[in-house]
């Protein structure tokens, strides 16, 4: 049966979603060769079990990540929840330093949502994942009561081969390794509160949602050796992550302000709502830890991809058994910088 004619008749149920669209019926395998099929369509999805069967790498280790995605909106800036979703559990796979293999999606979808958003999120989904060449092989969509899902939430699942010999962990941070970032923050966090807020600023601040497993591969080519660990600083933003790595290490970290690159609508934005860039969270971004004697070459090797290409230096672990990190001023002064308490931006992703 032709996409078109499916198309047709889930439009003749008022183009939104219904309880029957999750009872494994008909209505369901509407929706499903509708939407889901040709957005995600691959060879593994296309085998159409409950289950993909795929093949075993040959050598490396296996990496594994799950995560779920309530962000409100569920269309922000720069992005949405499907292409967000994709995203964010590829990066947790490749922080690892692994090559991300493929993807599991399971959608809980509330009665009564627009099956053009839902067709959109699907497609971005798809999209997102073609970019990075890690399919989407197997999902499940289940659909609740209004009021029970507030739209749509998204569970996405992935797995990746490590390379044999490579190592990396959040207990691995050792006094003299350099901190490393790879580009500007905040950019998604205030993207998604710019967007539930209604805020508008003079420039656009987008999110900075992207898949980072290429940069990462880039990285482990030019000082696999020397990498420590690699972290994506996303709730919680900077401050969060490096607080994470100094407890796991039991080390402490001090940054340098006029090093940490921030854009200026950004800074502007966080000074008008009274947070610290630092706190605030990243869809796109790294933090790694290296061996000084690797820093040179890593941070080069950043600074030649397209998403490194403001990567910097911006502090060293030390010893500390209190494990603060700590920050030195732009005008010369100290402060910690310590995690939040509790969470800054709700569903921020």
């Amino acid at each position: 049966m032709s996409r078109d004619l499916f198309r047709s008749r889930l439009d003749l149920v008022g183009g939104r979603v219904e309880m029957t669209h999750g009872a494994g019926g008909r209505a369901m395998a509407q929706l499903i060769e509708a939407i889901f099929q040709p957005a995600l369509a691959n060879d593994f999805l296309g085998q159409g079990n409950d289950q993909a069967v795929m093949p075993l790498p040959r050598s490396g280790r296996l990496a594994m990540s799950t995560d779920g995605y309530v962000v409100s909106p569920l269309f922000f800036p720069g992005g949405d929840i499907g292409s967000l979703a994709v995203h964010g559990t590829i990066n947790d796979i490749a922080m690892s330093g692994a090559v991300p293999l493929y993807l599991s999606v399971s959608l809980i979808i509330e009665e009564g949502f627009p099956l053009a958003d839902l067709d959109r999120i699907a497609q971005s989904m798809g999209a997102a994942s073609r970019a990075a060449g890690v399919p989407v092989v197997t999902g499940d969509t289940k659909v609740v009561e209004r009021g029970k899902a507030d739209g749509l939430f998204i569970s996405t699942a992935g797995v990746g081969v490590v390379p044999p010999g490579l190592v990396l962990s959040g207990d691995r941070a050792r006094p003299g390794d350099r901190v490393v970032l790879s580009g500007s923050i905040g950019d998604h966090g205030i993207a998604i509160l710019s967007s539930r807020e209604n805020l508008e600023f003079e420039t656009a601040i987008l999110s900075d949602s992207v898949a980072l497993h290429d940069l990462v591969a880039a990285m482990v080519a030019a000082a696999g050796p020397h990498l420590r660990l690699m972290r994506d600083p996303t709730r919680g933003g900077v401050a969060a992550t490096l607080n994470e790595i100094a407890h796991q290490s039991g080390v402490g970290i001090v940054i340098e302000e006029g090093t940490i690159p921030v854009k200026s609508q950004v800074i502007a934005a966080c000074d008008l709502l009274g947070i610290d860039p630092l706190t605030v969270a990243n869809e796109g971004k790294l933090i790694a830890v290296v061996d000084p004697a690797g820093a040179g070459s890593l941070l080069a090797a950043m600074r030649a991809h397209p998403l490194g290409g403001e990567a910097a230096l911006i502090g060293t672990v030390v010893e500390d058994d209190r494990h603060f990190v700590q920050m030195r001023t732009a005008f010369g002064g100290g402060r910690i910088v310590d995690w939040l308490a509790g969470e800054q931006l709700p569903r921020i992703c």
